[in-house]
């Protein structure tokens, strides 16, 4: 097959949206499929296949864009054409401003399209701070639906938490596929040492982005409410805008917190070497960190919020916290800690779950929901 893959937001693979993106364009390369992809990331630029689109100019959020390691690209018709011919079928990973055009195109033309469905409402009004209105997020999923998924040949969902959000939110069923966009194979459960330098301390690692949504203040306040505060040693695998705020929270710990962000060979790592894993976003499509901390065999202690599909991972209730509140996740942890052997009986648990699924299975699944509706309009 010819797959074109539209890509409004590509850069650094720092963002779900972005890994989801890059997984699937080199698994179907190495399929043997000739993949394109019409993006906005200059670095690309002179890279075979790739078409760049000129950049989106979103004015007062243009610097909260580059904070996050992210380009945001703007619709040319006349690129879309050129990346279009002779195309089999178009994917697009978001309904912005680009893919929102390249959708257009691609029906004028009579070109099969699949969606990804990567953006979550509650992300959007969270960045304003309005995610408690809850009548804007059916607005918007609304407004998705009828401006760009409804044209779509089938709707690509991460979960069936998201697929289920959707369709109850615009009351309709879509053709969908619930596809994982799955765990690296990378990833898997080992026995890794600690640092010498914490042998004697109790590891948390958290993985995200530094956003509102995922609460890594809460894990913050929590860990300072800890019987055992003295000896945690917290990890915040990530980057983002809100770093300089849990910096000032983390200036509170007697023990300073790591902030950084673990490249793909190391974060495997760390999630073999912690002792508990901590989720605490509010807002999650997915949660892939989540998924490979279980993968790993880790203690993954999520929050109960409805707006996060990681809540229906949990293995055991206690495993799970009221969402925002420091004071329920602090009595979570702490009673995880004072009962190691329970938690290595939750953590086998959680180790043969099969929540995780291969990256490579799911790959899979993509390429045969891309071949399904291309084959569809061939007949």
């Amino acid at each position: 097959m010819i797959v074109t893959v539209v890509c409004d937001v590509l850069g650094e693979e720092n963002n779900g949206t972005t890994v989801a993106a890059m997984n699937l364009i080199r698994s179907l390369k190495a399929k043997g499929h000739t993949v394109r992809v019409l993006c906005g990331d200059e670095d690309r630029r002179g890279e075979e296949g790739f078409f760049i689109a000129p950049k989106l100019n979103l004015w007062p959020f243009n610097r909260y864009v580059a904070k996050v390691g992210v380009s945001l690209a703007k619709g040319d018709p006349k690129l879309i054409a050129e990346a279009f011919d002779g195309t089999d079928v178009v994917h697009i990973m978001t309904p912005f401003s680009l893919g929102s055009k390249a959708m257009k195109v691609a029906k004028q033309r009579g070109i099969p399209v699949t969606a990804g469905f990567h953006c979550q409402a509650e992300n959007m009004t969270a960045y304003v701070g309005l995610n408690k209105i809850v009548f804007l997020s059916y607005f918007i999923y609304g407004f998705l639906y009828r401006h760009f998924f409804r044209y779509a040949d089938a709707i690509h969902y991460p979960s069936a938490f998201i697929r289920d959000v959707f369709e109850s939110s615009i009351r309709k069923t879509t053709r969908g596929y619930v596809i994982s966009n799955g765990v690296n194979s990378s990833v898997r459960r080992e026995h890794v040492e600690k640092p010498a330098e914490w042998r004697d301390r109790i590891v948390i690692l958290s993985v995200g982005r530094y956003s509102r949504e995922k609460e890594q203040d809460v894990l913050l306040k929590a860990v300072n409410r800890s019987k055992y505060r003295d000896r945690i040693q917290l990890v915040l695998a990530g980057q983002g805008p809100q770093e300089p705020y849990y910096r000032s929270l983390a200036a509170r710990l007697p023990i300073p917190p790591m902030f950084r962000f673990f490249e793909r060979t190391e974060i495997g790592n760390m999630f073999n070497c912690c002792d508990l894993y901590v989720h605490p976003a509010e807002m999650e499509l997915e949660g892939i960190a989540c998924l490979e901390a279980i993968k790993c065999g880790k203690l993954t202690i999520v929050s109960d919020s409805k707006l996060s599909a990681t809540h229906t991972f949990a293995v055991d209730e206690r495993c799970i916290f009221k969402h925002s509140s420091p004071k329920a996740l602090a009595r979570v942890i702490d009673w995880w800690i004072e009962h190691p052997e329970e938690r290595a009986v939750c953590e086998a648990r959680y180790a043969a779950s099969g929540s995780a699924k291969d990256q490579a299975v799911c790959m899979a699944e993509m390429e045969r929901m891309l071949q399904e509706v291309a084959h569809e309009a061939a007949a």
